[in-house]
């Protein structure tokens, strides 16, 4: 036995070298010492496994979570609580999580790769005794003695809480498993069982017969969630059925145990869900694992020096996990430990005994174990509840009896074993043996089902595993491989040969859905039954089959077909027969067996398989027989063909290998191409380079343009927003006033005539301020046309150019303001007439409607007549608007005529200007010249005057020449005779203009006057309209 002491360590291996379990079945003892404390040792509480069994988590006194990886021989410290914990979960949906209880009774929830708290669930008011997590891994409940509380594991919040009396209280809330039911036992022995997703209470169980009350103290259900075992301060076990809700069975334990403390099954995987061994951990701290059927005691761990406090088994069913009263932690194997259970069938030779002391002994009401076989008791008249004591064979051996080697076994038989394959039958596996045995069984898919139950039953020892499903491929698998790959068809044939013979309905059933034999026949045939039957139902029908002829197998086939043919006729879809022939029912099994003999003796000759099938022949000594009863060529191509394939993949490989090879010689050269056009596009790049330079300078050049271009637009725009801003409040304060005066219409009918004669000024002042803006542009247009005459040097051009330009935009803007302004003044005014006519049009009829119908109906007419006069004139100022817009836009027209010859008199002066700079630096030139030379001879003294006299000359020629490009000032001349002419075409226009707008004004006043005749006299206090 290995011992592990994991100290102040946090993490660690959990056995230096793997030792076979001792003989109690310990793996590993696992203690926490303290240092410091004299060797006192941290006591283990609680362990729980994953959903896997692999994994064991455990806690201590002082909050130390460790977790154990049994198959990584590792241990680690995931978390440290600083308090003691009172239950553990370590199955969640989420696979490194798990749930911790802690003193504080508080629940939370860690991960144990991070180490991080997940969640902190608080909300009992007691210490929390157990955590039930639902098989989906997402919900939990956890248990106090006061209340049970539902938590939904992905939000970690509580979803529904069970509140009690304390006079009553709570025993244990858990999920019944792989189910949606909750299962609640509370103190005064009642048991509920509610629906998960409602909460309704689906029943409850009775209550016991009488003298069979006990306090419920601890639960255990299978994994098949039929069976529910309770016990408490007895030694009595209530074993209920779930399904038909009544105590089924009473249980005695020996006499040592006189409470149970904890109650937990042994899974195992061959059962289907059905458990039938049951731990049993009573008051003496000793577990007793007992068999729920055959009533016997099959192991114990514990004793009463070394007792146990609590303990968990692994849902594999590998491993108990038990928490000692020392406070350390003993890992138990399973396989070490069920050595009864996992013995060889008993011998097919059975004593007949005689039926009348069966039938006696059948009767009592308790039964006593012995070291034979138990009979199955029947329940009494009474109906009362049957009690089976349990008894300790003290008889019974701890020896592996299944690994004795039988008599047929010698020493020169192991050593062919061991030249054929090259190791003892312990290392290899059953499937192996069976395909280096005959080649046939290394290609058929079914051998793994067929070799099942037999390495479960012989799971200790591979090699009378091998032999035995050697001995049943050689006898009652007999023409199975004929027709390989294929089922065996003459055996499938011969089978519903029968069938039809005893049972014609349910085979034309079969016929009318197109089920073959391949669908009710072949499944139980190449599981050997091992899906539709439990361990016990397996093993009673092979005790029958090994016993008779091999034709009894396909009997029995037939026979659990027959048997069967009441939910088969029910069946109508293709699916329910597979499901049907790959799963558990409800059947008998007795009266399987006994129809199969029946049919044994029925069957008529001519299709009895026992005409082809030979008798039982075993295995011979000292060498294995030669299976070569299949289709050899089959095996033999299926083989060349893997052959084949293989050559195709190193064929494979080696042409990739050399297609890399050219690849990397292609890359090679493609790299040297690279490099070579590489230095090519450097010199590219050095040229293109100061390519980019220089326009790159130009750019910049331009750029810089652009942005003055860009500063300038800016301030235009700016400019234009300041005007289009004032322009609107102007508009909007108008609009304000507007409507102040509409409102005082009603109150005052002398006002409005007021108010339209000031709309009428402010009109004409809106002109006036028009015509003075005018003035003002034509005053800066002057100004400009003057400004142009003095930018002749060269040091203004560009100032001037600019100006030019600003001027130009700036007319433009200011002629589409004023049209803009036009139009909207228009139109305000045509809305304001309006609306001043409904207005007086509502004041008339409110101040004369008490006058006759009839005055009103003639100041209708006269009132339309003078619309019609308004319309007209209105129409006229429109025409002679239109005219001045003409008028303008010629102006306009005119004027970048003006602006267009006025540019390209510019260049010429500009290219004068030039032609006289060049002049004036070549006289320059000469004049220094001059000087120079005259200094000279006048050092010289020689031919002084004559040199004298060509200078002058000279001198006299240039300013001739100098003075011939002074003739651009006549182009001064005719540009203010242009001037001027312009300008009187601009005064003719602003008369024009003038004369206009007093028409229009005349027209306004006429308007006036017409009103203040056809108003008529008020005669009395006008009617007011209030809002």
């Amino acid at each position: 036995m290995a011992s592990c002491d994991v100290g102040c360590r946090e993490h660690g291996a959990l056995w230096q070298r793997k030792h076979s379990p001792a003989t109690g079945g310990v793996i590993v003892n696992i203690i926490h010492s303290a240092t410091g404390y004299h060797s006192k040792a941290i006591r283990f509480l609680n362990v729980a496994f994953d959903s896997s069994g692999d994994s064991l988590l455990a806690g201590d006194h002082q909050g130390n979570i460790y977790v154990f990886d049994l198959n990584g021989n590792r241990f680690k410290l995931v978390q440290r609580t600083m308090q003691a914990c009172t239950a553990l979960a370590f199955n969640l949906r989420r696979k490194t999580e798990f749930l911790v209880a802690l003193a504080d009774y508080s629940v939370k929830c860690f991960d144990t790769e991070t180490q991080e708290l997940v969640s902190w669930m608080r909300g009992h008011d007691s210490s929390v005794s157990s955590i039930s997590v639902h098989s989906s891994g997402r919900y939990a409940i956890t248990t106090s003695t006061d209340t049970a509380q539902l938590w939904d594991l992905d939000t970690f919040q509580r979803k529904r809480k069970l509140n009690v009396r304390q006079s009553v209280g709570i025993q244990q809330v858990f999920f019944l498993p792989l189910s949606n039911t909750i299962l609640s036992c509370f103190k005064d022995n009642s048991v509920f069982a509610w629906e998960f997703d409602t909460l309704h209470c689906k029943y409850q169980l009775p209550t016991a017969v009488e003298g069979s009350a006990l306090h419920y103290k601890v639960f255990a259900v299978t994994r098949d969630g039929r069976i529910f075992v309770a016990g408490g301060k007895s030694n009595h076990l209530h074993l209920w059925c779930l399904e038909s809700k009544q105590l089924v069975r009473i249980i005695q334990m020996p006499t040592e145990v006189r409470a149970v403390r904890h109650l937990e099954f042994l899974p195992d995987s061959f059962d289907g869900g059905s458990n039938q061994v049951l731990g049993v951990l009573s008051q003496d701290n000793i577990m007793r694992f007992i068999s729920i059927e055959t009533y016997k005691l099959l192991f114990v761990i514990g004793s009463h020096e070394e007792g146990i406090s609590t303990a968990a088994i692994s849902p594999s069913g590998r491993y108990i996990a038990s928490v000692m009263e020392n406070g350390s932690l003993n890992l138990y194997s399973v396989q070490a430990l069920t050595q009864e259970v996992n013995k060889p069938p008993p011998p097919l030779l059975k004593v007949v005994e005689d039926w009348p002391k069966c039938k006696s002994e059948a009767n009592k009401l308790t039964v006593r174990v012995t070291s034979g076989r138990s009979e199955q008791p029947r329940k009494s008249k009474g109906s009362k509840i049957q009690t089976r004591l349990l008894k300790v064979q003290m008889s019974t051996t701890l020896e592996n009896k299944e690994n004795e080697l039988p008599g047929g076994l010698n020493k020169k038989r192991l050593q062919v074993l061991l030249k054929g394959y090259g190791e003892y039958p312990a290392k290899y596996r059953t499937l192996s043996a069976l395909a280096h045995w005959s080649a046939i069984f290394g290609e058929t898919p079914y051998i793994p089902l067929l070799a099942f139950p037999f390495v479960k039953l012989f799971q200790n020892n591979q090699l009378i595993c091998f032999e035995v499903v050697a001995t049943v491929i050689v006898n009652f698998c007999q023409h199975w491989f004929e027709y390989f790959p294929n089922p065996p068809v003459n055996i499938l044939s011969m089978m519903e040969n029968i069938l039809a013979h005893h049972d014609k309905e349910l085979l034309q059933h079969f016929i009318k859905y197109s089920v073959t034999s391949q669908v009710y026949a072949w499944p139980l045939l190449e599981t050997l039954f091992s899906e539709v039957l439990t361990r016990e139902e397996w093993l009673k029908v092979f005790d029958n089959i090994f016993s008779n002829h091999p034709s009894y197998f396909l009997m029995v086939v037939v026979a659990y077909i027959i048997c069967s043919r009441a939910p088969l006729l029910l069946c109508n879809q293709s699916k329910d027969f597979e499901y049907f022939f790959h799963h558990r029912n409800n059947l008998d099994v007795n009266a399987v067996i006994k129809r199969a003999y029946h049919l044994m003796e029925t069957t008529p000759p001519d299709i009895h398989p026992q005409r082809v099938l030979d008798d039982f022949v075993p295995l011979t000594k000292g060498q294995y027989p030669v299976f070569n009863k299949y289709p050899k060529f089959v095996v033999d191509y299926q083989t060349q063909e893997r052959e084949r394939i293989r050559q195709d993949e190193i064929e494979y490989l080696r042409e990739r290998q050399l297609v890399h090879e050219l690849e990397a010689k292609a890359q090679e050269q493609k790299a040297e191409d690279e490099a070579f056009y590489r230095k090519q596009e450097l010199l590219q790049e050095a040229e293109e380079q100061r390519r980019k330079m220089l326009l790159e300078e130009e750019e910049k050049l331009a750029e810089r343009r652009q942005r003055l271009a860009a500063v300038r637009r800016e301030l235009k725009v700016k400019e234009l927003q300041f005007l289009d801003a004032s322009r609107r409040r102007f508009l909007k304060y108008q609009l304000d006033r507007r409507e102040m005066e509409l409102k005082r219409l009603d109150d005052d009918i002398a006002r409005k005539v007021s108010m339209r004669d000031r709309e009428t000024a402010a009109a004409v002042q809106d002109i006036e301020v028009r015509q003075m803006e005018l003035e003002s542009h034509r005053q800066l247009f002057e100004q400009r046309l003057i400004k142009d005459q003095e930018r002749i040097t060269q040091e203004m051009r560009e100032e001037t150019d600019d100006r030019q330009r600003k001027a130009d935009l700036e007319d433009h803007i200011v002629q589409r303001w004023i049209e803009t302004d036009r139009e909207e003044r228009q139109k305000a005014q045509l809305v304001a007439e309006e609306n001043l006519a409904k207005v007086e049009q509502k004041c008339i009829d409110n101040e004369w409607r008490l006058q006759v119908l009839n005055k009103l109906r003639h100041d209708d007419q006269d009132r339309d007549k003078h619309y019609e006069e308004i319309a007209k004139l209105l129409h006229d100022n429109r025409v002679k608007e239109a005219e001045l817009l003409k008028a303008m836009r010629e102006a306009e027209e005119e004027k970048w005529e003006e602006v267009a010859w006025r540019k390209a008199r510019l260049e010429e002066e500009q290219k004068a200007a030039a032609a006289t700079d060049v002049h004036r630096k070549q006289f320059l030139e000469d004049e220094m010249n001059d000087a120079l030379e005259l200094d000279e001879k006048l050092q010289s003294g020689g031919g002084y005057f004559e040199r004298l006299r060509d200078l002058k000359a000279r001198r006299a020629e240039r300013r001739v020449e100098f003075q011939v490009p002074k003739s651009g000032n006549i182009c001064l001349n005719d540009l203010s005779a242009s001037q001027s002419s312009s300008h009187g075409r601009r005064q003719e226009l602003v008369r024009q203009e003038r004369e206009l707008m007093a028409e229009v004004r005349q027209l306004r006043q006429k308007l006036t006057a017409r009103a203040h005749i056809r108003r008529p006299p008020a005669l009395g206090a006008p009617t007011r309209w209030t809002t």
